[in-house]
């Protein structure tokens, strides 16, 4: 899937024909809207995607949603109403678009590795920098950017295998270790974790950087292996074959030589959501990661889905989200991953969503124009 705008175009339409909008209750966006606009206006304003739309489209609805508080969930509807205008996001392959879901893991760590706990939590490694164009060499694709500066010279970073086979070790750099491989995993393919430390002590961990290898899918392996059909793919069915196969875990995890690292959160509220790219917490059901190649964070997206009826009581999912994280494997306009929460039930809701979806991006008025 491509991140050209020229991929896809906005049609514009009327929210009377956004099917769902009028049984939808985005009430509790309205605080996720203040925190981001203090994220803009008082730290740094987000990156502005090829759609065009800056945080400055955006802050006229911010400043609006600032004092108000609704009353019910046809006044919270009225306000993104009054304030801005839907369009779809057609792809011009004719294709639908498409979400998955994440979770915030919770995992049970050690400050300290013994027999038990083995496999860690690594932070950013100083020899890794960020890339641009003026810096990335000629042998490294346009997608990388992170590489390792080493003697002067800057080259692609050591993969997943190099580095679960011992490239950081006694660099002190650990932040924790967890009991499974498969978990620490999981957590990279999540981006954040609650670790569950063995004195009850609660700590957070979130995306720092990345090694800069393309994200390659281990379920897409097992497929195309003829290990798990195609309709039966899901984290869960992943890992139960992993757990069933353990003499071929390294093997297919190394697929994917994408490694990811974290930094330390500081949990002021262990019931709110990590904070994400967006620099604000993510608000379970209602937050999205989207391609920040093409999309800005802090936008309203409707998405509507039809057979994706598990999140929301065997009804069709049908919700406004925010725009506030990314993933090297969200890629396209009409793509997004939609944050169910923290935990296993968290974890058992995110597991088997692969749904078709329509996706609705709503622009604020001074700037909707331009895209008529």
């Amino acid at each position: 899937m491509s991140d050209h705008a020229s991929d896809f175009v906005l049609q514009a339409v009327s929210f009377d024909t956004l099917e769902g909008w009028k049984d939808d209750d985005p009430s509790g966006l309205f605080e996720v809207m203040r925190r981001c606009r203090r994220q803009i206006s008082d730290v740094k304003l987000y990156r502005t995607g090829s759609l065009g739309l800056s945080s400055e489209d955006l802050l006229p609805l911010l400043h609006a949603a600032e004092d108000f508080t609704p009353s019910s969930p046809s006044a919270a509807r009225a306000f993104f109403e009054t304030h801005c205008r839907p369009f779809l996001i057609r792809r011009k392959d004719g294709n639908p678009g498409f979400v998955t879901a994440f979770y915030e893991p919770d995992i049970e760590v050690s400050e300290r590795p013994d027999e038990v706990f083995r496999f860690p939590f690594y932070r950013r490694p100083d020899d890794l920098i960020d890339l641009d164009d003026a810096n990335r060499p000629a042998d490294l694709d346009n997608s990388y950017a992170f590489g390792r500066l080493h003697d002067g010279r800057i080259a692609a970073y050591p993969d997943r295998r190099a580095i679960d086979q011992g490239f950081l070790e006694g660099r002190g750099l650990e932040i924790a270790w967890a009991k499974s491989k498969v978990d620490v995993f999981f957590v990279h393919v999540q981006g954040a974790a609650r670790l569950r430390y063995g004195d009850r002590r609660i700590g957070r961990i979130t995306y720092a950087a990345k090694a800069g290898h393309p994200f390659s899918a281990v379920g897409k392996l097992l497929i195309d292996r003829g290990e798990i059909a195609r309709a039966d793919v899901s984290m869960q069915s992943i890992r139960a074959w992993l757990a069933r196969n353990p003499e071929y875990v390294d093997e297919v995890l190394w697929h994917n030589r994408s490694y990811i690292f974290f930094r330390e959160a500081p949990v002021a509220d262990p019931e709110a959501g990590p904070v994400a790219a967006a620099k604000v917490p993510l608000l379970a059901g209602r937050s999205l990661a989207v391609d920040r190649m093409i999309h800005t964070f802090g936008f309203p997206f409707f998405i509507r889905s039809e057979s994706l009826t598990h999140l929301d009581d065997a009804r069709p999912f049908r919700r406004l989200m925010l725009a506030l994280d990314t993933g090297s494997a969200i890629v396209g306009p009409a793509r997004g991953d939609i944050f169910t929460g923290s935990g296993d039930l968290a974890g058992e809701r995110a597991g088997t969503v692969r749904n078709d979806a329509d996706f609705a991006i709503l622009i604020p008025q001074a700037a909707a124009g331009r895209f008529d």
